[in-house]
Order: structure tokens, then C-alpha cells, then sequence
């Protein structure tokens, strides 16, 4: 039986979701499977590979071809470079241990580079919100502006209008008490 190492879609439409899968090659793509290894989200950045290292080593040693998008996926995690390092061990070009010094440090430095990804994303992020903080700063101080400007002018505008009727309610008193002596003096007269 030709074994493969594929993906399983899952997920909804437009956010799929990926499960790692050793099936049978006459299987179809989203049928029956022999064993899962792992999962591949593509959603997240980085993309998010949980996979049982052993059992993925397992099965390329036995011989299971994965596609090439899961051959990517395994590189990516090193079990290619770890069945390479095995390799090596079983002709002799060096020890166990020496490949497993290899190993680790391979996986080191994938590790800090990985987190070096995650760090710039973070803060990619964090310019972003700050940038949108800064303009949405802006938006609010126009606004803030232009409320005290109309504030300033319906005030403005009230106190024009209480001097006006000041004014006018003076100036009626003027002429009534103009009329009133007026009056007075005619019939003083």
C-alpha cells in the first residue's frame, strides 16, 4: 500500500485549516486516513504547525511521500533535517550524540528566528495601533476645535443679542421717560 503524507481541509469557506494526515493514496482528500501526525493553520502569522516530530519521522522513514506543501511543513520543522542527521548516523560519517548536537542547534537558532517573526509582527502591530491613536488624536482635537468655535459664536451671538435688548429695552425706557416728562411738562404748562 502506497502511504501518503497530505493535508485534510477543515475549516469554513475563505478560513480553512489544515490537519496533517498519513493516508492511503487511492483515499480521497478528506477521507479516511491511517493516522494524524499534526495540524497546519495558515491563518495566523507565522502559520501555526503543531506536529508529533516522532511520528512524522516515523512515517518518512518507512517510507510515506508527503506532497509538497506537507514536504515544505516537515522541512520547516526539521524532520528532514533530522532524518538526514539519522542518515548519517547509520553510514557512519558521525555518532549519535553528534547528531543530536546538530540537531539542537538547528533547532535553536530556527526557535530565535522564529521568535525574532513574532517580535517584529508585535511590533508591527503596536505602530499600527499607535499611528491609529495618533490620528484618531487629531480627528478628535478638529473636532474639539470646531465645537469651541461654535460654542465661542452662540455665545458670541447671545451676547449680542442681550446687548441688543439691553439696548432696545433702554432706549424704550429713554423715550418713555422723555415722554413722560414731556407729558408732564404740558400739563405743568
Amino acid at each position: 500500500m502506497a502511504t501518503k503524507i497530505r493535508l485534510q481541509r477543515f475549516g469554513r469557506k475563505g478560513y480553512a485549516f489544515y490537519q496533517i494526515v498519513v493516508a492511503d493514496s487511492r483515499a480521497p482528500r478528506d477521507g479516511k486516513f491511517i493516522e494524524r501526525i499534526g495540524s497546519y493553520n495558515p491563518n495566523t502569522n507565522p502559520a501555526t504547525i503543531d506536529l508529533k516530530f516522532d511520528r512524522a519521522l516515523y512515517w518518512l522513514q518507512t517510507g510515506a511521500q508527503p506532497t509538497d506543501t506537507t514536504r515544505t511543513l516537515l522541512s520547516r520543522e526539521g524532520v528532514y533535517m533530522k532524518k538526514h542527521l539519522l542518515e548519517g548516523v547509520k553510514k557512519g560519517a558521525f555518532d549519535e550524540a553528534t547528531a543530536e548536537a546538530k540537531f539542537d542547534t538547528w533547532l535553536q537558532e530556527k526557535h530565535i528566528s522564529l521568535q525574532k517573526v513574532k517580535d517584529q509582527v508585535r511590533e508591527q502591530k503596536k505602530a499600527v495601533a499607535k499611528a491609529r491613536l495618533e490620528v484618531e488624536k487629531e480627528v478628535n482635537k478638529a473636532k474639539t476645535e470646531t465645537l469651541n468655535k461654535r460654542k465661542a459664536d452662540i455665545a458670541a451671538a447671545e451676547t449680542k443679542a442681550r446687548e441688543a435688548a439691553f439696548a432696545a429695552k433702554a432706549q424704550a425706557e429713554a423715550e418713555s421717560a422723555t415722554a413722560t416728562s414731556a407729558s408732564q411738562e404740558e400739563t405743568s404748562v
